[in-house]
C-alpha cells in the first residue's frame, strides 16, 4: 500500500500471531495461584476469538493470526477439549494469506493462576498446521495471548464470542500492520469510522492512515463489512484520494455486537485490528490514561510513550497531561508535562494539536467503546498508534490481587521481536510482586516457560502512575531483558496500560496488565470495557525478507 505505489486502504488491526506446533505438553509449571480466587478449564468454556501479530522465525515477515476456538471447560488443571473453530493466516514470507482453515480436534489447559495454553491443530499449510497459543485469563470472558512455538512470535487477545451477532450502527476502527506492496515492508497504520446501512453496505465513513511515516488525512471511506468467517471473505474497505481510488479485502469475526475483530486478506498488506462501536462522537473529558507505541522520530526506530492527557470538555488538552517516553531505549527519568487542544474534523472524528509533546505533534482520535483511538497524521516525523482509554475511575493499585500481564516489542540489543505472558500476585507487605513469566521472540527464538518473577512496586502517585520493577528466572536460564521495569497507568482500579522503561536501554515495548477474577460470570466480564494491548510495529529484517 505505498501510497506513491498504490493508493489503496488497508484495514485490518488485530492482535494475534501465527503459531506453529512445538510438541511440547500442554501443562505449564509452578503455577503462583492469585489469592482472589482459582483457575481451571472451566474459565475457558465457549467459542473465543483469539488474534496475534508478530514476526515469524522462517523468513523474518510480519504475519498476522485471527481466528475463534470452542472450548468445553472440562478437565479441571490437566487437559480440556477443544471440538473446533476456523482460523486466518497472513504471513506473506510463506504463503498467500489462507482463509477460514478450520481447526481440528485439540486441547488446551488452564492453570491455578490463569495461565494457559491451547495446541491447535489446523489444516493451515505447511509448517503452520499446529498452532500454540500461551494465555493468561482476566476471567472466564477475556485474556491476553502470545504466540509460544518456534515457528514466531507475536502478541493479541483472547474474547468470549457473543452469538447471532448482526453488526449494525456506527464503529471506529484502529489497524495496524504492513504495507507490503512494493516487495518491501513498510509500516502502515490506519484509524477511521464507518456507518453500516442496509446488507452490511457502509453509508458513511471517514479514515486517516499513516504509511511508512506520511499521514494521509480524512479521507472518504466506502465499502461494505459482511461479517465472516469466510473462505471467500468479502469485507472490502475503499478510500479515494485525489482520483485513485484502492479497495482492500478483509475476514471479520464478530466477538459482540459492539466490538469486531478485522484481518487482512489480501497480498497488498498485512493490516489487522479491532472496531468498536461508537456510540458518542464527543471526546471524552477527564483522565485519560494512554499508551501509543510506534516508530519515532523516523520510521527506523522503536518508541513508546504512555502517561495521562487531561481534557477540559471545551476543546483543551491541559498542561495537567504527563507523560513518559522510549524512545530507542533513551527513557524519560520522570513524568514531563504537555498540553494541546482537540478540534472536530468530520463526525466522529477529531484532531490532536500536541505541544512538547515527545512523539509527534498532530493525531487523529476517534471516539469509542474501547476508548479514544489514536494515530499520528503529521509528515515524515514518524508512526505512533495507541488509545486513550476511558475516563479515568480509580488511582488505586491493590496490594493484595493476583494480575495477568503481556507485553509486546522490541529486543534493541538482540534486533527483535519479544513476548510476553506473566502472571503475579502482589503483596502490600514491602510492595513486593511475585508470580511466573513465560517469553518467545523471533527471528531466532524458542518458547521459554514458567520462569520465576519477583520485584516491587511503587504505590500510584495521585494520578494514578505506578512502577514495577522485576526480575525474571536465573542467571543460568532468563529472558532476554532478565525481567522489566514498566511505568503503569491506572484506569479504573483494574486495567492498567503501561511501557516498558527500563534506563538500561534494551527494550522497548509497551502492554497492559488486568486483575484477574476468577469467579467472575462470563456475562458480568464481557460487559467491561476492552483491554487494549498497543503493539509496537517490529520491522522486518529487509536482509532477510523480501516479497515473494
Amino acid at each position: 500500500m505505498s501510497l506513491r505505489n498504490r493508493l489503496v486502504l488497508p484495514i485490518v488491526l488485530s492482535s494475534l500471531a501465527v503459531l506453529a506446533g512445538c510438541g511440547s505438553s500442554n501443562t505449564i509449571t509452578n503455577p503462583v495461584a492469585p489469592p482472589n480466587g482459582s483457575f481451571s478449564n472451566s474459565n475457558l468454556n465457549g467459542t473465543y476469538v483469539f488474534s496475534v501479530s508478530g514476526v515469524d522465525n522462517a523468513t523474518s515477515a510480519p504475519y498476522t493470526i485471527v481466528g475463534a476456538f470452542t472450548a468445553n471447560g472440562s478437565g479441571g488443571n490437566g487437559q480440556g477439549g477443544i471440538s473446533g473453530g476456523t482460523i486466518d493466516l497472513n504471513d506473506p514470507g510463506v504463503s498467500t494469506p489462507v482463509a477460514n482453515a478450520s481447526i481440528n480436534s485439540s486441547s488446551y489447559s488452564v492453570e491455578v493462576d490463569g495461565r494457559g495454553k491451547a495446541t491447535l491443530s489446523t489444516s493451515l499449510p505447511a509448517p503452520f498446521g499446529t498452532i500454540v497459543l500461551d494465555f493468561v485469563l482476566q476471567d472466564s470472558s477475556h485474556g491476553l495471548v502470545t504466540e509460544f512455538d518456534s515457528n514466531g512470535s507475536g502478541s493479541g487477545t483472547l474474547d468470549v464470542q457473543t452469538s447471532g451477532v448482526s453488526p449494525v450502527g456506527t464503529y471506529a476502527f484502529i489497524f495496524s500492520g504492513f504495507d507490503i506492496s512494493t516487495g518491501t515492508a513498510n509500516l502502515f497504520s490506519t484509524v477511521g469510522n464507518f456507518t453500516l446501512g442496509t446488507g452490511g453496505t457502509i453509508s458513511t465513513g471517514l479514515e486517516d492512515f499513516n504509511d511508512n511515516g506520511f499521514g494521509y488525512p480524512a479521507q472518504g471511506l466506502t465499502g461494505q463489512v459482511v461479517l465472516g468467517p469466510s473462505a471467500s471473505p468479502a469485507t472490502t474497505l475503499i478510500t479515494q484520494l485525489g482520483s485513485q481510488i484502492g479497495a482492500e479485502t478483509y475476514d471479520v469475526y464478530a466477538i459482540s455486537a459492539t466490538h469486531l475483530k478485522f484481518i487482512e486478506m489480501d497480498t497488498a498488506g498485512t493490516l489487522s485490528g479491532d472496531a468498536y462501536s461508537q456510540t458518542s462522537t464527543a471526546v471524552p473529558q477527564g483522565n485519560l490514561a494512554f499508551t501509543l507505541a510506534g516508530s519515532y522520530p523516523g520510521v527506523t526506530t522503536y518508541s513508546a510513550a504512555g502517561g495521562f492527557m487531561v481534557t477540559d470538555g471545551q476543546g483543551n488538552i491541559t498542561d495537567s497531561s504527563t507523560e513518559d517516553a522510549n524512545n530507542s531505549g533513551t527513557v524519560t527519568a520522570s513524568p514531563t508535562g504537555f498540553s494541546g487542544n482537540y478540534v472536530a474534523g468530520g463526525v466522529g472524528r477529531f484532531t490532536l494539536d500536541l505541544a512538547s509533546f515527545s512523539a509527534g505533534s498532530a493525531y487523529a482520535a476517534y471516539p469509542s467503546s474501547g476508548g479514544l483511538l489514536l494515530l499520528e497524521i503529521d509528515n515524515g516525523l514518524g508512526l505512533m498508534t495507541g488509545v486513550a482509554y476511558p475516563p479515568q475511575t480509580s488511582t488505586t493499585f491493590n496490594g493484595s490481587a493476583g494480575y495477568g500481564l503481556n507485553f509486546t516489542g522490541a529486543n534493541l540489543t538482540q534486533g527483535v521481536e519479544v513476548d510476553d505472558i506473566a502472571e503475579f500476585a502482589s503483596s502490600s507487605t514491602g510492595l513486593t510482586v511475585t508470580g511466573i513469566v513465560d517469553e518467545n521472540w523471533a527471528p531466532g527464538g524458542s518458547p521459554n516457560y514458567g520462569l520465576a518473577l519477583s520485584g516491587t512496586y511503587t504505590t500510584p502517585d495521585g494520578n494514578g502512575r505506578g512502577m514495577i520493577g522485576a526480575t525474571a528466572g536465573t542467571s543460568s536460564n532468563t529472558t532476554l531483558n532478565g525481567g522489566f521495569d514498566i511505568s503503569f497507568y491506572s484506569v479504573d482500579g483494574t486495567t492498567y496500560p503501561f511501557i516498558e522503561t527500563d534506563t538500561n536501554d534494551l527494550q522497548v515495548t509497551a502492554g497492559v496488565f488486568f486483575t484477574q477474577d476468577a469467579s467472575a460470570s462470563a456475562a458480568a466480564a464481557a460487559t467491561r470495557p476492552h483491554m487494549f494491548a498497543v503493539r509496537p510495529l517490529i520491522r522486518p529484517n529487509a536482509a532477510h525478507w523480501r516479497k515473494k
